[in-house]
């Protein structure tokens, strides 16, 4: 299964795509998506929705892992982050991608093992579990991570449905 995971942003959106099989996970590719915060918000979201399409287009995802919205201190910043939420979301529907979505707590308790973890953190275990051979920029860390979360849920959702 080739998974692509997903760290939403309106300036830099991080994007890991992996493949799993069995519990053996291989990195792919990973990166950031970037815009200038001195551009008009559709076209910054135009250019996500285009990136994300053609990196579809590439790796031929499976699924479509995306970190949820959590609700920081500026209601303005999750609107607009919300907004290139909606692009991603366009871009996985109209490849016919189902999507998953995972919490950042979710994301680090499944990573690192507890959900309290630091980007820093974040960005060694993904070295480690991908075996990297440097560390990914923080976003694209983050976009591994999700891609990670994906493959051990969709693992346990898979056993326990074995022995139901």
């Amino acid at each position: 299964m080739i998974i692509l995971g997903i760290d939403p942003g309106s300036h830099v959106t991080g994007y890991g795509v992996i493949a799993v099989q069995g519990q053996k996970m291989k990195h792919i590719d990973n990166g950031g998506i970037i815009t200038s915060p001195k551009i008009q918000l559709s076209d910054r979201l135009h250019h996500i929705y285009t990136q994300v399409s053609q990196i579809i287009q590439k790796y031929g995802p499976e699924v479509l892992a995306l970190e949820d919205i959590f609700m920081a201190k500026n209601a303005r910043s999750a609107m607009i982050l919300g907004h290139a939420r909606g692009a991603i979301m366009i871009a996985a529907k109209q490849a016919n991608l189902p999507i998953e979505e995972y919490t950042a707590r979710q994301v680090k308790q499944a990573v690192v093992g507890h959900g309290n973890a630091a980007k820093e953190q974040i960005q060694h275990m993904t070295r480690a579990l991908l075996s990297l051979p440097e560390i990914a920029m923080e976003d694209a860390a983050d976009a591994l991570a999700v891609a990670i979360c994906h493959s051990q849920s969709y693992a346990l959702k898979k056993r326990l449905k074995g022995t139901l």
